[in-house]
């Protein structure tokens, strides 16, 4: 019988691999949700209240602070530069506040990638927010922990839309906090890791797992559908071309996204309370009216139609699994310590 062998290259892949898993344990370790209570003590309540307004103005910028966390977070290219004599691991990009960058002459950042191009919002909210904090205390609060922060406190603020639902306490979770901001952004790393709502169930269940994520997370996080609004150009091909749609519901989307032209037009990703976060958005899929081909994806005879089935009948439970995924989505490879900085503009490096 042949020996098992391990070939250089694998054993340096391994060694890469270790040193990455290494890191990002450690730096989730020093993420606290203390961090600013001497530092920064009215940071949050800053954060809460500039939120709430900018919600209170707009209902759908609480569905877009959301999303910026999310894409902000699952940028997740590791940079490793590495020698025989020395092995030096450079920025992790995950949740570090790398896609409020803007464009400079030597880097294209994320804004244009195609998730995010004339579709990620918010960025003048996080600069309110910035603005705010930096008079309070000057180069304390990165903008990496303002996204975060402002992602759950858009949830908690849209649960007041529905009184009922508001009684329960709604969908909140602790924040833990200590990211610093990244310097640099990657367009292809945007690309490439952010999930397209063209995904099959396989390719969606691969695009979170590469982030650490179960099944049942994935179909947790999707739930954050409930609230906010796709354009036209993400759900044409579904209402046109796919079977596997509420015929009715397909007709009616039609007026408002032809099939060509209109790219731009809005309509809201849970077609029952696009301005509750409740599980609405589950029991849509069962009818078969779910707005893009990922989200009905989740409910299409396949593995994950029971954990649809069961979020749609328990909204407790959904919450409860969505505040969970939210806390280990924002500990995707956070800079901390020394790495990275504290923007004083979140739109460029300092």
């Amino acid at each position: 019988m042949a020996s098992k062998t391990c070939s250089p290259s694998n054993k340096l892949r391994f060694l890469l691999g270790m040193v990455l898993f290494l890191r990002m344990n450690m730096a989730t370790a020093q993420l606290s949700s203390t961090f600013y209570s001497t530092t920064c003590p009215k940071a949050l309540s800053t954060i809460k209240s500039a939120v709430n307004s900018a919600v209170s103005n707009e209902a759908r910028m609480g569905a877009s602070l959301l999303r910026l966390h999310f894409h902000d977070c699952f940028v997740n290219a590791s940079r490793l530069f590495f020698s025989f004599n020395d092995l030096l691991c450079n920025e992790l990009q995950g949740c570090d506040g790398s896609i409020l960058l803007d464009d400079t002459a030597n880097m294209t950042g994320e804004k244009t990638a195609v998730p995010n191009s004339d579709s990620a919002r918010g960025f003048e909210v996080i600069d309110t927010i910035k603005s705010q904090v930096e008079s309070l205390c000057p180069g304390v609060v990165s903008c990496a922990d303002i996204v975060a922060v402002a992602a759950r406190d858009s949830v908690v603020a849209f649960s007041c839309f529905d009184a009922s639902f508001s009684q329960l306490g709604g969908p909140s979770w602790t924040v833990l906090l200590g990211r610093r901001d990244s310097t640099t952004a990657s367009l292809s790393a945007a690309n490439s890791n952010i999930p397209a709502p063209t995904l099959n169930l396989s390719g969606l269940i691969t695009a979170f797992s590469n982030k650490g994520f179960t099944a049942k997370e994935m179909v947790a996080l999707s739930g954050s559908h409930t609230i906010g609004q796709a354009r036209c150009t993400t759900f044409r091909a579904r209402i046109y071309n796919e079977t596997n749609i509420d015929s009715t519901f397909a007709t009616s989307l039609r007026a408002n996204c032809p099939s060509t032209g209109g790219d731009n037009s809005l309509s809201p990703l849970d077609t029952t309370s696009s301005t509750s976060f409740d599980n609405a958005y589950f029991k849509n899929l069962q009818g078969q009216k779910g707005l893009l081909h990922s989200d009905q994806q989740l409910f299409s005879g396949g593995s994950t139609d029971s954990q649809v089935n069961a979020y749609s009948s328990n909204l407790g439970s959904f919450t409860t699994d969505f505040a969970n995924a939210m806390v280990k989505m924002g500990n995707l490879s956070p800079l901390t310590g020394t790495n990275g900085q504290i923007r004083t503009n979140c739109r460029k490096a300092n």
